[in-house]
């Protein structure tokens, strides 16, 4: 069942397309990649469905109703809730009260302050951050900021999660740690559908993979189908 999909997607700036009527779609319990060169559009797709950004043209649904044109938080307060490549944290605030905020006004129902301090708990606890939770968010090395960010959306009880490249700047073991993360998300009844350059990662999860190049869709199909495309292999993976 579909529970996240765009049709005829457009955004334009000025006269660039930087997404090019592009259609997709992200069904219940699947976990879906989004790849490409830099600058194809992806982290667009991501504003545009978040409402950072509103479609020039196209319409984007989330459980089959529109979503087109909604505020970012009321996106998120119906259940799509995403992370940054950069991560956009309060960062004087602690780790604790960076997730509490998210707790309390992330999501529609009305959350009692005792009730969303043990909820920003347990998201800490599943990203493995609750040693650090009286930290300010700005003492956090990168693989901690990329946890804290996934923290935050997990906490207004997503049933999407948008995560953009939360693997870039990683090392090898940190890596290794996020894709078991993400399975652990993936566990949890939670769709995914992530931006990411680490190819292991991607081919190694994902159901389906998309593949954007110059704001327009390019290929779309299983992990093993995109890396024997021979337009994929020659615009982006390389030989």
């Amino acid at each position: 069942m579909r529970i996240l999909d765009g049709e005829g997607v457009r955004k334009n700036f000025g006269g660039l397309a930087a997404v090019a009527g592009v259609d997709f779609c992200i069904n219940q319990g699947e976990i879906v990649g989004l790849i490409g060169p830099n600058g194809a559009g992806k982290t667009t797709i991501f504003n545009l469905i978040s409402g950072a950004l509103n479609p020039s043209s196209g319409q984007i649904r989330f459980n089959g109703e529109s979503i087109t044109g909604l505020k970012p938080y009321q996106i998120c307060k119906r259940g799509v809730a995403r992370t940054f490549q950069s991560a956009k944290l309060f960062a004087d605030m602690t780790v604790i009260n960076n997730v509490l905020v998210w707790s309390l006004f992330g999501k529609s129902a009305r959350t009692p302050v005792a009730d969303a301090e043990m909820e920003a708990r347990e998201a800490l606890a599943f990203v493995g951050l609750s040693e650090k939770e009286e930290l300010p968010a700005k003492d956090l090395g990168i693989a901690a900021q990329k946890r804290l960010e996934i923290a935050r959306a997990l906490a207004t009880k997503p049933q999407v999660i948008l995560l953009d490249e939360v693997m870039a700047g990683l090392n090898p073991t940190e890596v290794t740690q996020a894709i078991e993360l993400i399975k652990q998300i993936w566990n949890k009844g939670i769709s995914v559908f992530m931006i990411e350059h680490v190819m292991k990662a991607v081919m190694g999860m994902a159901d389906r993979v998309i593949v954007l190049h110059h704001g327009e869709k390019l290929a779309e199909g299983t992990p093993e189908a995109i890396a024997k495309n021979r337009k994929v292999v020659e615009v982006y993976l390389g030989e």
